[in-house]
């Protein structure tokens, strides 16, 4: 928490991602900036988009899948 004493300064490094908030190196919450729940805000899976993801990355997750298979 000493760090949050300037939030803008955590925020800055944080580059837009959330930070994580420890207590006795435990998980206690997370500090989120705007930029990140606007992002999160706009983003909207759609079946169309969803099937061309999955359509991207099959070459890609398919010797794991094969992989998985064979044991």
């Amino acid at each position: 928490m000493t760090e949050m004493r300037e939030p803008h300064k955590v925020l800055e490094c944080a580059g837009g991602q959330p930070v994580a908030v420890l207590k006795n190196s435990a998980v206690m919450g997370y500090f989120v900036p705007v930029e990140a729940i606007d992002a999160a805000v706009h983003r909207v899976a759609t079946r169309e988009g969803v099937m061309a993801h999955l359509t991207e990355s099959r070459a890609r997750v398919q010797p794991v899948l094969d992989d998985l298979r064979d044991r």
